[in-house]
Formats: C-alpha cells, sequence, structure tokens
C-alpha cells in the first residue's frame, strides 16, 4: 500500500503506492496500512518528521469505488452508520497530532479524502503543473467532505474563500491554490520532496495553526458580523439556485457555521452528524450511483462489444460547415484528430475554421491555451468541397441539415470514396437511423452519433444502433466517441431515440400547460423548480420553434393518423404559423429578445389567456417530471434503452434532467413503482394519455420491484 523511508536525517517518507490501481484511495485496507504506518514513525524516538508522497500520477484521489457503493446502496441505518463513519477523519486528526511535523508532496491530483490528508499536514507543497487539481468536489455528489475538509479548510482560508470550493465543489490548480492559501508552496515538478523534507527538517516542533491557543479563523468566525452576511447571503443565492433541492450545500453551510463556533475536535463532530444525514438521504446515493459510478462505467466503454480490436480514429470527416459540424471538427482538432470538413462551398467549410479559431482565441484570451496549441490545432482541419478528400478517413460523421434528400445525398456521395472499413455516423436528432443508412451502400457500418449543442461543452453523445449495425462498428464508434472526450450511451433505433424523444416532453408539457391557460411565468418558475436547467418555454426558444414545428409537421406526414397527440404542435401552429415567431435566433418566440434582455411576448395573454384560478407550483413540477420520466420508461419498456444506467446518464448529461434525482428511473426508484403509477394514472385520467405508465412499469409495481433492484 506504502513504502517507508528513513533518510539519514531521520525523515520518514510514505509513499502511497496502491497496488493495481492507477490512482491511490481511501479504503480499509489503505487506512489500516497508513495508520500502522504513521503510528510506527510516530513512535520512533529517531524519525525527526513525516513526508508523504505519491508512486503514481494521482496523490490521491479520495474514496474508492467499493466505498462508494456501500455509501451508495448500503446500509441506511443510522446507529450503524455513526459506528462506521468518521474512521478517516479519526485518523487524519491523529495524524495532525501525532508529534512530529508532517509535509505533503504533491505531484499529482489530490480530491476529495486526498486533499483532506493534505489538510492534516502541517505543510503543503505541490509540483508546478496546471493539469495537477486540488478541492473537495463531494457537492457535486449529493455528499460534503466527512474527514475534516468542512473544518480546516476555513480555519485556513476563511469562510469567504473557503465557502464556493465546498459548497460547489470547485476545483483549482496549484497556482490558484497558493493564492488561495490552500497550500504553501509551488516547486518544479520532481522537486517536492526535497522542499518537503527541508521544511520538516526547519520545523521540528511544528502545529496547526488551529491547535495553537487563542486561534481565531481568518476573516472572523460565525458570530463575526461581516461572516454573519457572508452566510446569510450564500444561503440566500443557494436557494435560488438550487431551490432547496441539493441539501448538500445547506448540510455543509451548516457545518461551517456550527463547527467554527467550537474546537477543531467539536466541529469534526458536527460535520460527522450532517455527513450521515447526507447518507441517509435519497440524494445523494442517487447522485453517487449515476454522476460516479454509472458515468464511470460508460467512460469505460462498458457497452462495447467483446472480442473486437480498438480502434480510434485518425483521420475524421465531417459533412456540414454548420454549427454542429464546426464544433465536431473543433473538438477533433483539439483532441489531436485530422478533420476533413466538406460543404457546398469553400466558404461555408471555413466556417469551422472560423469556428474553432474564435474559441482558441477566448481561450488564450483567458490564459488557457497558447498561439502554438492553436497554430496546431487550426492546422488539422481542412475545408473542401472535394469529397476526394475523405478517402482515408476512418470515420465521417454527416452533420448537415434535418432533411433526409439532403442527408441521403452527401451519404452517397462519401460512400463513393471511402474504404471499406470505414464508418458514416449521422448526427440527426430525431431522424431514424435505419432509413438513413439506406443511402449508403454499407448499412453494416452505419451508425447514429448524436452531438449536443455546444459539442465542446456538452459532454454526451448518443450512439444509435440501427438495423444493420454491426458490432464492429458500434465498437469503432464507441471507439471514437472516447478518443473525442465525450461520454456515449448506446440506444437502438427508434424515431426520436431516447433523449430527444424524453426531452421533448418537458417542451411539450409546458406548451400544454401555457394552452391550459396557466401564466406562462408560472410555468417557467416551476419548472426551474423541479431542477432543470432552464425554463420549458425558454428551452423551446434555444432549441427553435421553427425546426420543433417541422418535426412536427414531418411526423405527422410520416405516420398520419397513428401519429402520437403532441399538446405543442397546437401552440406551435399559432407562434410559427400564424405569427411568425421561429425561436431565439430570430429574436421572436415565446419571448421578445433585445438589447435589454429578453422577456416573455406580451401576445401569449391574446392567444393563450390565462384562467383564474392557477395551479400550485408543485402541481407543475411533478408533471414536469412525470412527463419525462413516464416516457423514459416506456423508451425502456420498447427496448430502446440498452442499459438502465445509461438512460440516468443520457438524461443527466444530454438534457439537464433534475441531476438531485440520480435520472428518470432513480427517480421512480426513489418513488417507488407502484405509487408512481397510481400518481401517474390520476394524472393521466386529468391531462390526457401521455402519463399513462407502459406495461413494464405496471408490472414492476405487481412485483414489487425497481429499475435498480
Amino acid at each position: 500500500m506504502l513504502h517507508y523511508d528513513k533518510d539519514d536525517n531521520g525523515i520518514v517518507t510514505l509513499t502511497l503506492d496502491m497496488p493495481d490501481r492507477s490512482a491511490n484511495v481511501w479504503n480499509q485496507a489503505s487506512m489500516d496500512a497508513f495508520s500502522d504506518a504513521m503510528e510506527k514513525a510516530a513512535a520512533d524516538e529517531s524519525c525527526t518528521g513525516i513526508v508523504i508522497a505519491s508512486a503514481k500520477k494521482v496523490f490521491l484521489a479520495g474514496a474508492d469505488l467499493d466505498a462508494l457503493k456501500a455509501m451508495a446502496f448500503g446500509e441506511k441505518n443510522a446507529e450503524a452508520l455513526n459506528e462506521t463513519v468518521g474512521a478517516l477523519s479519526v485518523l487524519l486528526r491523529r495524524l495532525e497530532t501525532c508529534g512530529k511535523p508532517v509535509a505533503a508532496a504533491i505531484e499529482g491530483a489530490a480530491l476529495g479524502g486526498g486533499f483532506e490528508l493534505a489538510l492534516a499536514c502541517h505543510h503543503r507543497v505541490v509540483g508546478d503543473d496546471p493539469r495537477i487539481q486540488l478541492g473537495m468536489p463531494e457537492a457535486q455528489l449529493g455528499l460534503l467532505p466527512g474527514a475534516g475538509g468542512t473544518q480546516r479548510l476555513p480555519r485556513l482560508i476563511g469562510v469567504q474563500a473557503a465557502m464556493p470550493l465546498l459548497m460547489e465543489g470547485k476545483q483549482v490548480d496549484p497556482a490558484k491554490a497558493l493564492q488561495l492559501g490552500m497550500i504553501h508552496a509551488v516547486v518544479p515538478m520532481g522537486e517536492t520532496v526535497a522542499a518537503a523534507k527541508k521544511w520538516v527538517a526547519e520545523n521540528p516542533t511544528a502545529v496547526q495553526p488551529w491547535d495553537v491557543k487563542g486561534f481565531k479563523v481568518p476573516g472572523g468566525g460565525s458570530d463575526d458580523p461581516k461572516v454573519l452576511n457572508t452566510f446569510m447571503v450564500a444561503t440566500a443565492m443557494l436557494n435560488a439556485k438550487t431551490y432547496k433541492n441539493y441539501p448538500a450545500g445547506q448540510a455543509i453551510a451548516s457545518c461551517l457555521f456550527e463547527g467554527l463556533r467550537t474546537t477543531l475536535d467539536a466541529g469534526l463532530l458536527v460535520e460527522k452528524r450532517y455527513f450521515l444525514k447526507l447518507l441517509l438521504d435519497p440524494v445523494a446515493g442517487a447522485m453517487i450511483r449515476t454522476m460516479f459510478l454509472s458515468l464511470q462505467d460508460a467512460n469505460k466503454l462498458v457497452r462495447r462489444p467483446e472480442g473486437i480490436e480498438k480502434k480510434a480514429p485518425k483521420k475524421l470527416g465531417v459533412l456540414g460547415g454548420g454549427l454542429m459540424g464546426s464544433g465536431i471538427a473543433f473538438v477533433a482538432a483539439k483532441k489531436g484528430i485530422d478533420v476533413v470538413v466538406i460543404d457546398v462551398s469553400e466558404e461555408k467549410a471555413a466556417n469551422a475554421v472560423a469556428y474553432a479559431t474564435e474559441r482558441l482565441d477566448k481561450a488564450i484570451a483567458r490564459k488557457r491555451g497558447t498561439e502554438e496549441k492553436k497554430a496546431a490545432t487550426l492546422a488539422r482541419i481542412t475545408p473542401t468541397t472535394d469529397y476526394a478528400a475523405l478517402a482515408d478517413c476512418d470515420l465521417v460523421i454527416e452533420a448537415v441539415f434535418e432533411d433526409r434528400d439532403v442527408k441521403a445525398a452527401v451519404t452517397r456521395a462519401a460512400d463513393k470514396v471511402l474504404g471499406d472499413d470505414a464508418l458514416i455516423g449521422s448526427n440527426t436528432s430525431t431522424l431514424p437511423i435505419t432509413g438513413l443508412a439506406k443511402a449508403s451502400s454499407r448499412p453494416a457500418n452505419f451508425i447514429g452519433l448524436h452531438f449536443f449543442s455546444p459539442v465542446e461543452k456538452m459532454p454526451l453523445v448518443e450512439v444509435i444502433v440501427a438495423e444493420q449495425t454491426s458490432d464492429r462498428t458500434l465498437a469503432w464508434a464507441l471507439d471514437a466517441v472516447q478518443a473525442l472526450g465525450k461520454t456515449p450511451i448506446v440506444v437502438n433505433d427508434s424515431r426520436g431515440f431516447y433523449t430527444s424523444r424524453v426531452f421533448g416532453t418537458y417542451i411539450t408539457e409546458g406548451s400544454a400547460m401555457l394552452s391550459e391557460g396557466i401564466a406562462p411565468a408560472l410555468i417557467e418558475n416551476a419548472g426551474k423548480m423541479s431542477g432543470m436547467p432552464m425554463p420549458p418555454l425558454a428551452l423551446a426558444d434555444e432549441v427553435g420553434l421553427a425546426l420543433m414545428y417541422q418535426v412536427g409537421v414531418q411526423t405527422k406526414k410520416d405516420l398520419g393518423d397513428a401519429a402520437p397527440h403532441n399538446p405543442s404542435q397546437d401552440v406551435l401552429e399559432v407562434l410559427v404559423a400564424q405569427q411568425d415567431r421561429a425561436g431565439k435566433r430570430s429574436k421572436r418566440g415565446f419571448y421578445d429578445y433585445g438589447e435589454a434582455g429578453k422577456a416573455l411576448w406580451s401576445g401569449l395573454a391574446e392567444h393563450f389567456p390565462p384562467k383564474a384560478e392557477q395551479p400550485t407550483a408543485q402541481d407543475l413540477i411533478e408533471r414536469f417530471l412525470y412527463a419525462q420520466c413516464v416516457e423514459a420508461a416506456r423508451c425502456m419498456d420498447a427496448g430502446v434503452v440498452r442499459a438502465v444506467e445509461d438512460a440516468d446518464v443520457g438524461a443527466i448529461l444530454g438534457w439537464g434532467f433534475a441531476p438531485y434525482t440520480g435520472g428518470p428511473l432513480s427517480y421512480i426508484d426513489r418513488i417507488g413503482a407502484a405509487a408512481f403509477v397510481k400518481r401517474a394514472d390520476e394524472l393521466a385520467a386529468a391531462y390526457g394519455d401521455r402519463f399513462s405508465p407502459p406495461p413494464l412499469l405496471r408490472e414492476m409495481a405487481e412485483e414489487g420491484r425497481g429499475f435498480y433492484a
């Protein structure tokens, strides 16, 4: 687990080096080994101090997978948890009071429990590498730092500086950490151990500042008027941003407020109490499962067919220099992949270069890029009208307008010049892949690759398997997604696939509410309160009302009387067809967009007059969540989504489904299938069949099982 080395000056270096792991983590075995080594050094009279280092690229990444699984799915008995939780906190307190000076030599990421270890050291030296990340991101998983992080960090840098790092889970590089006072020194990589040893030798009686008599929190403690005001403002901002959906933020604020009024030892007990409270809350378990465990599995390509050699693309073709095509080209070029961008004119193809240039210039302005990196990235993008340039591409991604004929034309043109093993992926968001594949002479090599906008910021790619898509194509497509630094989920072909199909229900429900006479402002506020990143009417404007209207018209044309009733289509008919309000790009949609900002269109009241009696916000929140959950369950019932985990990961990463729920299927499990079905039936009776649960949910309700059970 670690190496124990004592030099001629009596300084013991404990080098973390867990076997068969790429990163050091905290688990029972590593805690036991660390405890034994620490006690050995503390009891050794010839030991003059301790330096903690790592033999791996990561200093220490926090709790390990099994520990996180235990948190998410383990026993939820408060008394039992009270006996086991807090062991690391006790260990780190013993470390900082062991009677020896302790320094951390950090040359890799120190996150969560890893940075809490560093905080328990008297001195922290970090290598000068901006890629190193330091911080405690537990809040992003619905938890709080449970090994002293909420108590040591504010005592070190003050409440105001510590709050965003703890409550938002922000991570910083060494330079920023030094500026904030989180660490003591930044030295060249490879020199951290020497620097740490030097400090230990010069400070034989080191103690933590909070263990010195008369210690005061920098900037004031909880009773200081300025700090009290900080708590008031932070709490108000937290509630305004999260609508109390995320208990971790409030728990961290409580740890700070209560813990800083007393000693560190008492503060650690306060922290343990709130940590236990979060473990018992379903939010933490759902977020850990989806945002860590399932996300990690997706990034490891656990849905990849076995027995097929790995093949990441060396050269990528992109058909279409529009917003999506340019975004895909930019992401690929940044990852070191050569890209050919094809469009009907040199000027349109060159949009991809302009797109990349603009974003690279912004990165340079923010000191997150260099002119050299910019030049290298741009050199990898080749705009042209000549399809022959695609001849040696491993993968071509079609990203043209959502029109079958246009997509078929560019697919046939690319098909003629590509090698036998090359793949063609369509970046459609709604059109069935099996139908699009008919334009190709190699349907087994055809697959859907649904990126999200803006491509460089959105992490998800929905990989859609058509009827004739081969396992090799799926495997290599997943390799390509991974090479682009994106997270894939795998779904089977159907109209709207998974993400577009379920995401659309949120916007549809907002439009349905408007047509019922519910006030637009109430609709928008309820959407935000449900945990969605944007309210439904504003989001519809972002997507484009004209595009949504066109998709509805095309669906009706394709399916005729079999097309399901979409209550938003009547609203879109008024706004798009009658009022020429196409959405945000036209500056006219549900909102008017002017220089002063945006405001709900005053004409909505004329076309959709609000009724006298309005529902409660909670009623609307429930409708928003149930509409999406029912449709997600339908996708599972129909076999559209291949894995429960992908459904939840895709929902959160793809369209921002309320992360605190862990995803729509986790949310159903939290309520319980029987209770969910009962309420969904009530909503269906009141608002329409769109809320009617599929057979799968009814079976689950009868059998008393869940998606994850």
